[in-house]
């Protein structure tokens, strides 16, 4: 085989580094390592000693000398490991392609993955090149686990992703300058089956990834939430979250979005030279360990309601190859003239095999597993042969495998007292309004041997209202709200079911009965044939609370 000529623009960078130390053990490839100065590169060079490519260094300034060094060396690949993409154009990519040869980059910048089909692909095509972006964890590595876990699920309900780097892996200045120039602004989010936005680094959970243990990630700006969403026809939400070793690091960087918001810290950028510092002394107290997690629920190929979990953990400091590993599979792909011409997204070049392929040298590992349930927390309250006794619309809404997204109106009417105000306030109850549209997700957690759980996103007029309900059997179930748990009984009679309040906590204590909320809460089908609800609270003291009553339907996409 003749060996293939490949530019690596920023090729003594922290990515640049990683995929030619990835790459130069292949004897097949001349590999053209970039840096603005020709020492610097190949200083770099002369540290790889088991190297098999042919390793040339070059002194490259893409908004100066570019042309020339097309001209000069005529690559049959470059690759663009320089970011960071926010902001970027693509200048650089029509260059390339205008010169004949293929382009791929790294970038997982929203934007410019949104416009870079549009952009380049007419220019690919019409010199026979191919361009492929964001080959990097997000979106290609993340979107070939979607799509090898998922591809044949007769629906996918949420798609949750995370990523959680070592906190020993080196981070060069275009990496924080990605994550300070969205901490504190609106990043996509695809939530009710429909895009959405929440705010960057906000939103703090913990995630458990397999034989890594707990992590604390919150959202990040990545495209794989508003791309994956149409792409798989995601019925409720995708989310990306990623979050940093050090606890000090991590909550720093979600101070900054609290700091923006106040106008204390307008431009992060101008402290990027202090974090650096200061990660040599947060570092000391890291592992060399990193994770991600990729948790997808839905229906799978048979209609069975599936929770799949999809993890990597890498040690010694090896996950910091996994952003290059995209990228080097698509460059074998390249090799072998399997990549039609044109631009896209690197995704549709490879699959999760072939990144696999390129992490056998390295101490990364991962494991899929899979659960499944056929009852729902209604079913496991009432019982299979009782909840059979329900009207099948009320069936419908609470099944395993029942729509997850429902949308609707309601008629609202909140008290008008002090107090009843100021617990309405604390809940988020919604304001009164006359057909106010009402939007209810409903997230379904299968648990291994436990009872299933099941979180509540209302959205009346857009503002939300959270909810987690669990069972415990015996014809009742919980819903929390904050702090305080409703203990409920379910009774059902005459086609309607009731849900009147048995038992309330704050926490594990239990609270006096005689303060205890009235719930006069039902479940009906009027004679439309839809879903109803009519939902009266009030509580001693306090009087009216809320009273909400409407009707839903589902609301699928795709």
């Amino acid at each position: 085989m003749m060996a293939q000529n490949i530019l690596i623009i920023g090729g003594t960078g922290v990515f640049g580094k990683r995929l030619v130390r990835h790459l130069s053990v292949d004897s097949n490839l001349v590999l053209h390592v970039s840096s603005r100065s020709a020492s610097k590169a190949a200083a770099f060079i002369s540290t790889l000693e088991s190297a098999t490519a042919v390793l040339r260094p070059v002194a490259l300034d893409c908004q100066v000398n570019l042309q020339d060094c097309l001209d000069q060396i005529h690559p049959f690949i470059v690759v663009d490991c320089s970011g960071p993409f926010q902001g970027a154009g693509f200048k650089t990519a029509l260059t390339v392609l205008k010169a004949g040869s293929h382009f791929i980059d790294l970038a997982d910048a929203r934007d410019y993955l949104a416009d870079f089909s549009n952009a380049l692909d007419e220019t690919a095509k019409q010199n026979n090149v191919c361009a492929l972006a964001g080959a990097s964890s997000t979106p290609t590595l993340s979107t070939c686990v979607a799509k090898d876990m998922a591809g044949d699920w007769k629906r996918v309900d949420n798609i949750d992703m995370s990523i959680t780097p070592g906190g020993k892996s080196e981070v060069g200045r275009s990496v924080i300058e990605a994550i300070l120039s969205y901490a504190g602004k609106d990043v996509p989010l695809w939530t009710l089956g429909r895009l959405s936005k929440t705010t960057g680094w906000r939103n703090a959970k913990q995630i458990n990834v397999p034989k890594l243990g707990a992590r604390r990630v919150a959202a990040v700006e990545t495209y794989d939430a508003e791309y994956l969403g149409p792409l798989l026809k995601v019925q409720s939400r995708v989310s990306f979250s990623a979050g940093l070793e050090s606890k000090i690091e991590q909550l720093g960087i979600e101070c900054i979005p609290l700091l923006r918001k106040v106008k204390v810290f307008p431009n992060p950028n101008a402290v990027i030279p202090f974090l650096l510092q200061g990660r040599r002394i947060t570092r000391v107290m890291t592992s060399s360990s990193g994770g991600m997690l990729v948790d997808i629920r839905g229906l799978d190929a048979h209609g069975i309601a599936t929770q799949s979990k999809w993890s990597l953990v890498a040690k010694q400091d090896h996950g910091s190859n996994i952003p290059i590993l995209p990228a080097a599979a698509v460059i074998r792909k390249l090799v072998t003239g399997a990549v039609p011409n044109g631009a896209n997204l690197a995704h549709t070049a490879i699959a999760l095999t072939d990144i696999q392929d390129e992490m056998q040298s390295y101490e990364i590992r991962t494991t899929n597993t899979e659960i499944q349930t056929t009852h729902s927390i209604f079913e496991h309250a009432l019982g299979r042969e009782k909840f059979k006794s329900l009207p099948l619309e009320l069936q419908h809404f609470h099944r395993a495998d029942g729509p997850v997204v429902w949308a609707g109106t309601a008629n609202i009417m909140r008290g008008t007292g002090l107090l009843s105000n100021l617990v309405g306030w604390r809940f988020g109850f919604p304001k009164s309004g006359t057909d106010v549209p009402v939007t209810v997700g409903i997230d379904r957690e299968i648990s291994l041997g436990g009872a299933p759980i099941e979180k509540w996103s209302r959205a009346f007029a857009n503002k939300p209202l959270t909810s987690i309900l669990q069972s415990s059997g015996n014809g009742r179930v919980s819903e929390k709200f904050g702090p305080f748990t409703f203990a409920m009984n379910i009774k059902f009679d005459s086609g309607a079911v009731e849900f009147p309040v048995a038992d309330w906590y704050l926490g594990s204590v239990r609270l006096p009965r005689v303060l205890a909320p009235k719930s006069e809460t039902t479940e009906y089908v009027d004679t439309q044939g839809r879903f109803n609800f009519d939902i009266r609270l009030s509580a001693p003291l306090v009087g009216l609370i809320v009273h909400y009553q409407g009707w839903l339907s589902p609301n699928t996409c795709g």
